[in-house]
């Protein structure tokens, strides 16, 4: 609200990922039909026609949040960085190993606190300048020296001692500590001519000079508030060209609306929010020229519960609920939720049932409580947990020790149809344990988040290959700096148990350890009951082949399309009536428009870029 990538992302020390993922977007909504220019189907076939062009058109619903890299952190902002700038590494699409992107190959030092990357020499910008090691270290060192520049990734930068460029093919980062990620930093790469000119980095969201200056497989020509982003495939991307020459994102009002044009034919491909609904995808199965996908997702749905919000010296602030600072009431809240009931009913099977923190479509990560350890659902030991923290059942209400009912909020996406059915389980399983909830929708859910001012939140984060920002998002170095402040939080968690733990496994190289200590780390959070995963919801989706002819989903064997980690599904595209098949470069020549629709929760944002993450989708960050 996760990914931060993002994750990519995410949503820690001063990383946003939210998740949290990917890895985030500007393009937000508001009542009534399509939003924004109207990017029709008909006129755009014309157009595309009659330049040669082939356009493929994505309609999404969430908005962006910044343009730029050092702050972007919700996943369809995430999304667009990593089509704009090229990484020092990627995730390979078969099996999420890292594999060279602008470093070529990368090596550590004996006691592994010095890591040399070989810059790859055939990496351009797209003003035609040369891509170098040195962009690599102006970027990382201005994260590690200007706080502006480190709200969205500083965490990756948080452990490094010094990065220099000897050469322009050679770039050096030594390190404080051992650091696991180092094959994993999912940051995008700037170029240090154009962004060394920009002053206030907190606050310059990269929108006001097109085209934007990248290296990555495509270069943004264009971009209006509430309307659209564009993007141009890059001629001289060293991987090769996107067969594709044209990527548009396009605001659409809703789901429904994106599962009504993709029948029409006006666009290609729809994606939900973050999935189709269940009758969206029935209703899809069969129809002429539409493929539906789904495959397991990256992505896990959680109640988080507030702890007591508290900026990093300490300072308490908002008004959360004091009964849930107690262990007890905390687990008695997850005992009494009927989780088979919310996957059948709710997802109706489209989803599986949560255990730990990372998703199991992350096999090395994976967690699972044990039998004893397990908050299955069971109401009467809720009720027995409750009586013990000193809640008695008085008639039909628990009441504390100041004689007050236990009444509870939870905040909810007013435009996500899970949050809105589950909330409502919720009143009647925690009403029948004498517990009041008040579920809080809104559009903008960020304003009472930052502010402490919650009880419990409908939660959601993209989680990457490299599990560590979704692990950071609850660090203590995560907290804001001042009360009511954006930071890299994703609910005020701060343990020291906890944070040693995420440094061990951040100082691991053992892929066996660090996973061992990874799954430790989702034992203490399970038992604390801060955070409690509901569901893993899968990737459901659906595409037209009558215009999209191939298309790469991560996994390869199955996976997603839509909120990869890493570009491979836009850049792979292959227009349909091509007569390329494969996915190593070249352009389609069809003049065909594809509409991709990825209809997440949306935000009427006014029309102005914000500068803070703002929680307004279950996932939000890649």
């Amino acid at each position: 609200m996760v990914e931060r990538v993002p994750p990519p992302s995410a949503q820690p020390r001063s990383r946003l990922r939210v998740l949290l993922a990917s890895g985030a977007a500007a393009l937000a909504l508001t009542a009534g039909s399509v939003v924004g220019v109207p990017l029709g189907a008909a006129p755009q076939q014309a157009q595309a026609a009659d330049s040669g062009k082939s356009t493929l058109t994505v309609a999404v619903a969430q908005s962006v949040d910044s343009l730029s890299p050092f702050l972007a952190q919700k996943l369809m902002s995430t999304s667009v960085s990593r089509l704009m700038y090229d990484f020092l590494t990627n995730y390979d699409p078969k099996d999420n190993h890292a594999v060279p992107a602008l470093a070529t190959k990368w090596e550590p030092s004996a006691d592994k606190l010095t890591w040399t990357y070989t810059i790859r020499s055939d990496s351009k910008w797209s003003d035609g300048q040369q891509a170098t090691a040195e962009d690599a270290a102006w970027t990382f060192n201005k994260m590690m020296t200007d706080e502006g520049a480190a709200q969205a990734n500083g965490n990756f930068v948080a452990n490094f001692k010094k990065v220099t460029a000897p050469s322009p093919t050679q770039l050096v980062i030594e390190l404080k500590e051992p650091q696991a990620t180092m094959a994993a930093l999912d940051v995008p790469i700037v170029p240090k001519h154009v962004w060394e000119k920009v002053g206030d980095f907190s606050k310059f969201n990269n929108d006001t000079k097109f085209p934007i200056v990248g290296n990555g497989p495509f270069i943004l020509t264009d971009y209006k508030v509430d309307q659209y982003v564009k993007l141009k495939a890059n001629k001289d991307f060293w991987r090769g060209k996107p067969k594709f020459d044209e990527l548009v994102f396009k605001t659409y009002k809703d789901q429904d609306a994106a599962v009504a044009a993709l029948r029409k034919g006006e666009v290609s491909f729809v994606a939900g929010s973050p999935a189709l609904t269940p009758a969206q995808a029935a209703s899809l199965k069969g129809e002429k020229n539409v493929k539906v996908n789904e495959g397991p997702g990256r992505r896990f749905f959680a109640l988080a519960t507030n702890p007591g919000a508290q900026t990093k010296d300490g300072k308490k602030f908002g008004n959360g609920n004091k009964a849930l600072l107690d262990q007890k009431v905390r687990q008695a809240l997850f005992l009494s939720i009927d989780r088979k009931t919310i996957i059948d009913k709710v997802f109706q099977g489209h989803a599986v049932e949560g255990q730990g923190y990372i998703p199991p479509r992350f096999s090395t990560y994976f967690w699972q409580p044990s039998a004893e350890q397990s908050l299955a659902y069971d109401p009467a030991k809720a009720a027995k947990l409750l009586d013990e923290a000193g809640y008695p059942l008085k008639g039909d209400q628990r009441v504390g020790k100041d004689g007050k009912p236990l009444d509870l909020r939870i905040l909810c996406h007013a435009t996500d149809p899970n949050d809105k059915a589950i909330g409502k389980y919720l009143q009647e399983w925690w009403g029948k344990l004498g517990i009041g909830l008040k579920v809080d929708c809104r559009d903008d859910v960020s304003v009472p988040w930052y502010a402490g001012e919650y009880d419990l939140a409908f939660d959601g984060w993209s989680v990457n290959p490299d599990p560590d920002f979704v692990l950071g998002i609850h660090t203590c170095g995560a907290l804001p700096a001042k009360a009511k402040d954006s930071a890299t939080t994703d609910n005020f968690i701060c343990d020291k148990t906890y944070d040693e733990l995420y440094k061990k496994q951040l100082a691991e190289y053992d892929p066996a350890k660090r996973a061992e200590l990874v799954k430790q780390m989702q034992s203490w959070m399970y038992d604390s009951g801060y955070m409690n995963i509901i569901a893993y919801p899968n990737a459901v989706e659906a595409y037209r082949t009558d215009q999209i002819k191939s298309i790469k989903t991560m996994p390869e064997a199955a996976g997603n399309i839509y909120g990869q980690d890493g570009y491979w599904s836009w850049w792979s595209a292959v227009p349909a009536g091509s007569s390329s098949s494969d996915s190593s470069g070249g352009s389609g020549s069809t003049g065909v428009v594809v509409g991709i629709i990825v209809a997440v929760v949306v935000l009427a944002a006014g029309g102005l870029f914000i500068a803070k993450r703002r929680r307004t989708t279950a996932d939000d960050r890649e």
